[in-house]
């Protein structure tokens, strides 16, 4: 019975556009914290 209310409040077109969003927030900051790397080890060098 509880999972029959629940169902129904699931909004997939929402869903798979904030996991779209998320994947591509994520992938933002590892290009970022990887540029960071590149740059530190060329100023050192």
């Amino acid at each position: 019975m509880i999972l029959q209310t629940i169902i129904p409040l699931v909004n997939w077109g929402m869903g798979t556009a904030l996991i779209i969003v998320f994947g591509i927030v994520c992938v933002a900051l590892v290009v970022l914290v990887i540029n960071m790397i590149n740059s530190d080890k060329k100023k050192d060098e």
